[in-house]
């Protein structure tokens, strides 16, 4: 154990060899550091957080937020208190990842991003600066969400996708007037391969197919066909991809 600032706060017993807490820091209770981690300034773990070893987690990154809905919202927050954090992992200054969180190994969270309690991130994905994970979101492998997206809750994108900037998604299409009954919101489906154009909007429970191709600035009300090019207001297809393997023909 080296490195820790004695201006930390660090009140677990469990870190690993050469590992680095920076002043200011608050590592809580009942957190599991691996080794060769490395807090910076101003970084918050809560009890319950397991950091694997070599992650990197900047200045502000708030790790182990309690949702709280203060009355305000329509559904109520249902999560356990535990957040992994897989090997080589790097968490951007002020990140927010909720409690009943896990994200796989070798992914990166960008600047300011903040992911929502019940979901689950893939490994060596990307989720981009100022991109929101809604709750009960599953979120594959080798994914690339960029800049400044809107995940809804409820929501499925499996391996290999790629979602550009601004993309915007929903799970309710009464947006918001019906209240929540506790009937499931479902967001949309983006199989594997699939790709989002730049400020592309997505429907309640609409699938993306495989290797699917969403245009910039569409608006996708209806299923997107496995292999399919669509653009436009609303989205229509245009032509037909190249085969993909497992499209239907």
């Amino acid at each position: 154990m080296t490195g820790i600032s004695a201006w930390a706060v660090v009140e677990t017993e469990a870190i690993g060899a050469a590992v680095t807490i920076a002043e200011f820091a608050v590592v809580r209770p009942d957190v599991t550091i691996g080794n060769g981690v490395v807090i910076h300034p101003h970084v918050v773990i809560e009890s319950g957080a397991r950091i694997g070893d070599n992650v990197e987690i900047f200045p502000g990154a708030y790790i182990g937020k309690a949702p709280k809905g203060s009355g305000a919202l329509s559904r109520a927050p249902s999560f356990e208190a535990w957040v992994d954090v897989g090997a080589g992992c790097s968490i951007g200054p002020h990140a927010v990842i909720f409690y009943d969180v896990s994200i796989g190994a070798g992914t990166l969270i960008g600047d300011g991003a903040s992911i929502r309690e019940q979901s689950r991130i893939g490994s060596k994905t990307v989720i981009g600066r100022y991109v929101t994970v809604n709750y009960n979101t599953r979120v594959g492998d080798r994914v690339r969400v960029q800049d400044h997206t809107w995940l809804a809750g409820n929501m499925t994108i499996e391996d290999d996708v790629f979602i550009s900037g601004c993309v915007g998604t929903s799970n309710d299409n009464a947006i918001g007037r019906n209240g929540y009954d506790g009937s499931p919101m479902l967001g949309p489906h983006i199989a594997r391969g699939a790709a989002i154009g730049l400020g592309a909007n997505l429907l309640p429970g609409v699938r993306i197919g495989v290797g699917a191709v969403v245009g910039a600035g569409a608006v996708v009300t209806k299923d997107v066909p496995d292999g399919s090019l669509v653009m436009g207001v609303p989205a229509e297809i245009r032509r037909r991809l190249k085969e993909v393997s497992g499209a239907d023909q």
